[in-house]
């Protein structure tokens, strides 16, 4: 109970919800379902909780009113539907708020604003503004925009990166299950699982991706989860129906606890936000040692590099089997590197005696660090 306490009485909290939580009959907006997810909000907010609301839905909403009878497949007219539909999205959100005095305000994200560091930033103070004004920060991906290429990949994980770029103390995971299962929980031999403390507590889960209208999944959202907690972020999972008990006392839902050193923000923007400029492939000697972590790479220990990238770029760390294990800030540019393949520190110039990727600026998909 320590846990969903903690999260009972967090501060700042984002809150997640699915398009299938949003939309009713003929793909559209439905203004009573979000009226209820509203009501809940405003009891939480009253006892002085700070709420920003991670929303799916745009693509959705945009279907009924372009008479589009399945989710479109081609980027083009996703970006269309997203367009149409963020509008009546946000008016339905706005006059949900506006019933109990509140201002809302649209935050629309592309991977590569939370890709760059000055635009994670600029964000980050948005957000931090809004909420000390008193304003409900309404975040979607930007879906009018964004390709196919440079994309969160769905919006679970996007709040767990918006819950870490502001520091929120809980995340709310909200869909159409009530929790996580080991199994399709329409199986009857299903079991619930309450809580996630590690790994170990997902062996033979067996997650499915999203419906029809949505992009997710369990999956998915047990993905964000891992991601939130290697932020320090403890993730409470369940139904948009149970977002009265979720928000109240955080008794329903299946919950994830955060990792007991939290990676550093730098760290963690690294490894699941920043843009990669290229790929650096490692021998398993060094992939081993890699993961044992407060390892710096070494010349010594690269066998490959991809990508023009430069000194001081982001790049994916590739173990021998083409498994990205990692991240860092490389020293060198690729031209340069090229040269230092497998080659021992002194028997290289002076000039090039520094490590490929600096321990304090790796991390690692595999660590807790």
């Amino acid at each position: 109970m320590e846990l969903r306490n903690q999260i009972t009485n967090a501060k700042r909290v984002v809150v997640k919800i699915g398009s299938s939580s949003l939309t009713g009959a003929g793909h559209v907006v439905d203004p009573l379902r979000i009226d209820a997810l509203v009501n809940a909000m405003q009891r939480r907010l009253a006892k002085g909780t700070e709420l920003i609301v991670v929303s799916s839905g745009a693509v959705a909403a945009g279907m009924g009113p372009l008479a589009l009878q399945q989710r479109p497949q081609d980027l083009a007219t996703k970006q269309a539907a997203a367009a149409v539909g963020q509008v009546h999205l946000m008016h339905t959100w706005g006059a949900s708020f506006a019933r109990y005095g509140r201002t809302i305000a649209q935050v629309l994200l592309t991977a590569s604003d939370a890709g760059q560091r000055e635009r994670a930033r600029n964000a980050q103070r948005t957000i931090d503004r809004l909420l000390h004004l008193g304003v409900v920060p309404i975040v979607n991906e930007n879906d009018t925009v964004a390709t196919s290429e440079m994309r969160f990949g769905d919006n679970d994980r996007l709040a767990a990166l918006v819950a870490h770029l502001a520091v929120a103390d809980a995340l709310v995971l909200l869909s159409d299950v009530d929790g996580l299962y080991d199994k399709n929980p329409s199986d009857p031999t299903a079991t619930f699982i309450p809580q996630v403390r590690d790994a170990s507590d997902l062996q033979g889960v067996i997650a499915g991706d999203g419906g029809a209208l949505g992009t997710g999944g369990m999956a998915s959202k047990v993905s964000a989860a891992g991601i939130a907690s290697r932020g320090g972020i403890p993730v409470l999972l369940t139904s948009a129906a149970n977002i009265g008990q979720a928000l109240e006392d955080a008794s329903v839902g299946t919950v994830f606890y955060p990792k007991e050193n939290r990676l550093s923000a730098w760290k963690f923007w690294a490894l699941y936000a920043a843009d990669s400029e290229g790929s650096i492939r490692v021998d398993a000697g060094a992939a081993r040692a890699l993961a044992q972590g407060g390892t710096s790479l070494l010349a010594v220990g690269v066998t490959e590099v991809e990508g023009d990238f430069h000194a001081g770029n982001i790049v994916d760390i590739v173990d021998p089997a083409g498994k990205v294990i990692g991240r860092g800030e490389v020293s060198y540019d690729a031209e340069t590197l090229a040269t230092m393949l497998g080659r021992h520190t002194e028997e290289l110039p002076d000039a090039q005696h520094r490590p490929v990727i600096h321990a304090d600026y790796l991390s690692h998909y595999g660590l807790n660090e």
